[in-house]
């Protein structure tokens, strides 16, 4: 049997006395500050007894609360703001049937404000025995007596101030999304100070929010700020999770994120540094949304630490296995699955989100893995009590929620089946733009043929098919379609266009990590040098740029919400890395130190959200009728071939038809835009529809490196010739 390591202080039971909630007053989840102290309320049904433990330094006091139902409360006098506690909670040691009471470790409160720092990966973090290794030590698993307290973080008493700040509350139509990290954002970038790098102080920096401003974006959508864990596996190489999707605490921000000085000024410090960043953002007229992980927590699967609510009640917080209790179910690929068939859980999550528009001043979130959060087992429920609940709420109402419609369970694919009035991350358009314009390429270049264009199409539209009901669409609208064509997780676009094989050794997993249907295509030469190792041959550069023009023209060009990923508008690279997520380096922190022909993209992504902001007939709030209305001789779109007359429908299903011409009008109020899209190796000759008889400006061209101040225009009916794989976007009226 492998050594122990019994080293730090043993847990010595007993408490200081018992307390009871004041009479009369709610019972609210969390540690609630009144004129006399504090009361304090925590779910543990399954508990025999619960304890509140306050902490001055190292000396640490307890109380016993009292059971009220399936909660224990108390208020204990004198207890003010900035007093770090926990709990410890009694009860059945039976891992086999999903019980790890274990009084020794400390536990935070799910509902605490703010966390003093992050947990230290210890034994004595685990409710079990464990090795050095921190693998379970004796079978079956023992009680571990070693006391947590010394190496677990602890939650702080704070007041619950209203965040003092306006919304934007930005139209979905005109809401254009960036998906940045606080960390990835701002650590190198050359107009903050040194001490500002990194933090939630440098996002708010009126240079970060101009050049946001500048770029034309309306909503920054930040990975997870939640105070977070990094798994065993990853301390065990000494890497760390750093996009944060390991979650210690839904209402504490990550204080990490944070400046050195609000650090060391303490939690409430960093609290309200979060806060002046989303009143900085409000100010600028910007809307902040969160990434949050309602789905599964940082203690992982069985075998994990217990840092809270597996200590509290696993069975009142974790989905399990009915037949088997001491085992997990897993949708989320984590180890754990948080059960929304449980009232608890679903009232935590929404508390959550309530207090962080409440309180903190968000304007949305982006919900991770979005499928588990509507599951009853195996189930997905499209009308959930989570999302009902959501969508009524007083204050959520009123914000943007957006999903991952996705997990890895039973069913858990689930792309434009959630509920209004949320929007979906639209995997689809993902999938079809990167095929036309890369992976198709790529078959091509080899010899093979591409797809057709039927699928493109129908995202360009709005994907009507999966957003919208019936013949005349209307359902949850255009604008619920988040279109994306990278995020976070997978290539960024340069890295799209430049690698044929993910290259994740750095996470030293041996490559097992990461998708390999990335449906990239490198060019001709993999990464971003040349087979000699010198610089890569012009035309493969030239090409490239081009093929990055085309997948973000197409995006910001498209009906729906655009999301865009930060770095992508100059160029980011990871040098192949899909998988980054344990990769806090210069691999993703976002080099500000730009080429020539990084910022000459820059200027294509502003110039293109400035033509989608300036004409409402690029970002309809309606699916296309394919009619016109009584006032408008144009139908709302028509699809065109490329000799201009309208598209036959056996075109729709000739592979070789890599041309297509896409007219939407503008009605009374706006010009007319036609996209015009050529997939294929050559040039093609194209004859611009008649539309109204007005000529046709061309406002932006693929092949340009830069935008044209002065266009060329062309009547009605003209022929031109579309250079291959390109596209263009011309407004007449």
């Amino acid at each position: 049997m492998a050594k122990l390591n019994v080293s730090g202080p043993v847990y010595r039971p007993g408490v200081d006395g018992a307390v009871r909630p004041q009479p009369g007053t709610p019972l609210v989840p969390g540690a609630t500050l009144t004129d006399t102290g504090t009361a304090f309320v925590v779910a543990a049904p399954n508990a025999a007894s619960v304890a509140v433990c306050l902490f001055d330094g190292s000396k640490e006091r307890r109380f016993a609360l009292t059971r009220v139902g399936h909660v224990w409360a108390g208020h204990v006098d004198g207890v003010r703001a900035g007093t770090e506690y926990g709990y410890r909670a009694l009860g059945p040691w039976n891992p086999a049937g999903g019980m790890y009471f274990n009084p020794a470790k400390l536990l935070l409160d799910p509902y605490g404000r703010a966390v003093t720092r992050t947990p230290e990966l210890t034994p004595a973090l685990y409710a079990h025995t464990v090795t050095n290794q921190l693998e379970p030590a004796t079978t079956p698993w023992e009680q571990s007596h070693l006391d947590s307290a010394p190496v677990q973080a602890r939650s702080v008493v704070l007041p619950d101030q209203p965040a003092h700040t306006a919304h934007p509350f930005t139209p979905w139509a005109r809401t254009v999304v960036y998906e940045a990290h606080v960390k990835g954002m701002t650590r190198l970038a050359p107009w903050l100070p040194e001490e500002l790098r990194g933090t939630y102080a440098g996002m708010a920096h009126p240079d970060t929010i101009r050049y946001l401003k500048d770029l034309g974006v309306t909503a920054v959508e930040l990975l997870p700020i939640h105070a977070k864990m990094s798994e065993p596996h990853l301390a065990s190489k000494e890497l760390t999770n750093y996009w944060g999707y390991s979650t210690l605490g839904y209402f504490a921000p990550e204080p990490s994120l944070a400046t050195v000085a609000a650090q060391e000024a303490g939690p409430a410090a960093v609290v309200a540094e979060v806060k002046q960043m989303v009143d900085a953002y409000h100010r600028a007229g910007l809307e902040v949304i969160l990434d949050v992980v309602y789905n599964h927590t940082a203690e992982g699967g069985p075998e994990g630490p217990t840092l809270s609510w597996r200590g509290l009640d696993a069975s009142a917080y974790y989905m399990r296995d009915p037949g088997n209790p001491g085992h997990f179910v897993d949708t989320t690929g984590t180890g754990n699955t948080l059960d929304f068939r449980r009232q608890d859980v679903v009232r935590m999550a929404l508390d959550s989100m309530r207090y962080w528009v409440r309180v903190m001043g968000v304007d949305g979130f982006r919900f991770d893995l979005a499928v588990t959060l509507a599951r009853k087992g195996d189930r997905f429920d499209t009308n959930h009590p989570f999302y009902v609940a959501a969508a009524t709420d007083p204050i959520l109402e009123h914000v943007k929620l957006f999903n991952e419609p996705w997990d890895v369970g039973p069913n858990g694919w689930q792309t434009g089946n959630f509920p209004e009035p949320t929007a979906d991350w639209n995997d689809r358009f993902r999938d079809s733009v990167r095929a036309f314009w890369v992976s198709d390429r790529g078959a091509i270049a080899a010899g093979g043929a591409g797809g057709g264009m039927r699928g493109l199409a129908t995202r360009l539209a709005g994907s009507a098919d999966m957003f919208g009901h019936g013949h005349y669409p209307g359902g949850r609208g255009p604008n619920a379609s988040v279109n994306l064509v990278t995020v976070h997780d997978g290539f960024t676009l340069r890295d799209l266009v430049s690698y044929n094989f993910k290259h994740n050794e750095a996470n030293g997993e041996e490559g097992r990590d990461g998708t390999a249907n990335n449906r990239s295509w490198n060019h001709g030469v993999e990464g971003d040098a040349g087979p000699d190792g010198t610089s890569l041959p012009g035309n493969v550069a030239v090409q490239r740029k081009q093929t990055i023009r085309n997948l973000l023209g197409t995006l910001l060009l498209s009906a729906g919400t655009p999301l865009l990923l930060a770095g992508d508008e100059i160029g980011h690279t990871q040098h192949g890395n899909n998988n980054a997520y344990c990769q806090d380096n210069a691999l993703t922190w976002t080099n500000w130190d730009l080429a020539p022909w990084q910022k000459e993209l820059r200027a294509t992504v502003r110039y293109l959200i400035g033509l989608r902001r300036e004409h409402r007939v690029l970002r309809p709030a309606h699916f296309y009728t394919f009619m016109s209305e009584d006032t408008d001789a144009l139908p709302d779109l028509t699809w065109y071939a490329e000799n201009g007359e309208r598209m036959p429908e056996y075109r729709w299903f000739d592979r070789a038809n890599r041309l297509l011409q896409m007219l939407r009008s503008g009605h009374s109020d706006d010009v007319d835009a036609l996209l015009v899209l050529n997939g294929a190796p050559t040039r093609v000759v194209t004859s611009l529809p008649q539309g109204r008889g007005v000529p046709f400006r061309l406002v932006w061209d693929s092949t340009w490196q830069v935008p044209r101040g002065r266009n060329r225009v062309y009547r009605a009916g003209a022929t031109t010739s579309m250079a291959p794989f390109s596209m263009r976007l011309y407004l007449a009226g």
